[in-house]
């Protein structure tokens, strides 16, 4: 196989430290100042001081309904308004093989340009896995571009006699491919019944697990605790992650610290998800309304793993969303209360890590999937989210954007 060498010239690094980035067979090999004569010779970018980054991941999305908003109306604003438009929409066949694929690709491609060089969603498998087939097929139109994990997002009832079909659908798209099993434990008759098929299930296909955790905000409910102590129990050696525990931000500091302990023990990572979680939860509290995220600070003094992401993408879910990880983590320093640095790992090495994928931290060793932004710092680079960007994968430029900004005054 050829190797490749490449060198980003002329780069700033969050430190402020300007170097260049020299790079071989996709792995960053020297970090240096600019001007070696080395470097000069060989192929690369002169990236004029651009900020160069760790690349973003998207460690939840749900590539199968992106980009749907205008034809699935989310008529009452709310979670059970977008199951019920998707569950209706999607029962009349609004949703073809076709059109899955497409919107998927688009989708992803998107968050390339945006600088994400990895995705993990989430698709639905209660019908059939007909939108696994198709999401798979998008993602193999991003091979040699984006890392894309498929989580099989089952349907409740899980558990039961009549979950019967239910899990037949998550076999069926194991076998099909799924990388990880997913589910909604809180949504189930049998919450606890959910979490240890889940964990049995994969323990079978030697794969993860990614659940859909507390979606709501009801104090009384805590299933992310209940993951823990089986994921403990278990002793289940794979991974295991936990998007939304939007409950777990409605619990007193002292049951906030009690259950990240134990999540932190489990090994389990947590997504916050404020995009989605901001738009459809607290529409019943017209008074301090809530903001629907988990406890982050608590998690993350416990030593969990927090990686942020944003859900849903221009869907009954989530009307808005550009698919670009850092407006996740401008939501993160607003509504959740993270300095940029924090927030901009959250999106980026702390989601890679979450993902299991190689460490992209700009050290030799590290995986060089890196993004340059046409920005001073990384507080900067999330507030004003420039589109002038350069995006590499294992160290070859994949996606770029200019931004063109001009005034034109008269008079």
């Amino acid at each position: 196989m050829e190797t490749t060498e490449f060198v980003l010239r002329d780069a700033k690094l969050a430190d402020g430290r300007v170097v260049d980035i020299h790079t071989f067979d996709g792995l960053v090999t020297e970090v240096r100042k600019p001007g070696s004569p080395l470097h000069t010779c060989l192929p690369g970018v002169d990236l004029e001081r651009w900020l160069v980054l760790p690349a973003m991941a998207e460690p939840h999305a749900h590539l199968d309904k992106a980009l749907t908003a205008e034809s699935v109306p989310n008529l009452t604003g709310d979670l059970r308004g977008a199951i019920d438009s998707w569950m209706s929409a999607s029962s009349a066949g609004r949703f073809s093989y076709q059109d899955t694929t497409e919107r998927a690709t688009r989708a992803m491609e998107l968050l390339l340009l945006h600088g994400a060089t990895a995705v993990r969603t989430h698709v639905n498998v209660s019908s059939g896995i007909q939108s696994i087939r198709a999401v798979r097929e998008a993602a193999l139109r991003m091979n040699g571009l984006m890392d894309v994990q498929i989580v099989a997002l089952t349907s409740n009832p899980m558990t039961g006699p009549e979950g019967k079909g239910n899990r037949a659908a998550l076999a069926a798209a194991i076998e099909v491919g799924a990388d990880l099993v997913g589910g909604c434990p809180h949504l189930d008759p049998d919450g606890p019944g959910l979490i240890s098929h889940a964990l049995e299930v994969a323990t079978e296909a030697g794969i993860g697990v990614d659940l859909h955790v507390d979606e709501a905000l009801d104090p009384s409910v805590l299933t992310l605790r209940d993951l823990a102590r089986q994921v403990i129990s278990s002793g289940f050696g794979n991974g295991v992650s936990a998007g939304h525990c939007v409950t777990l931000g409605l619990q007193s500091p002292e049951v906030q610290a009690e259950v990240a302990a134990l999540v932190a023990e489990a090994g389990i990572s947590v997504f916050p998800l404020p995009q989605t979680n901001l738009f459809l939860q607290g529409r019943d509290s017209p008074t301090a309304t809530p903001r629907g995220l988990t406890a982050t600070t608590a998690l993350r003094e416990a030593g969990v793993l927090v990686a942020a992401g944003a859900d849903n993408v221009q869907d009954p879910f989530n009307l808005v969303g550009r698919s670009d990880p850092l407006e996740t983590a401008a939501l993160m320093v607003m509504a959740g209360h993270q300095t940029p640095d924090d927030s901009y790992s959250m999106v980026s090495t702390n989601a890679r890590r979450a993902l299991d994928l190689p460490e992209s931290s700009i050290r030799p060793g590290d995986v060089a999937d890196l993004v340059a932004i046409d920005a001073p710092s990384v507080r900067a680079a999330i507030a004003d989210a420039p589109m002038s960007r350069r995006v590499f994968r294992r160290g070859v430029l994949v996606a770029s954007a200019d931004q063109d900004l001009r005034i034109h005054r008269t008079g």
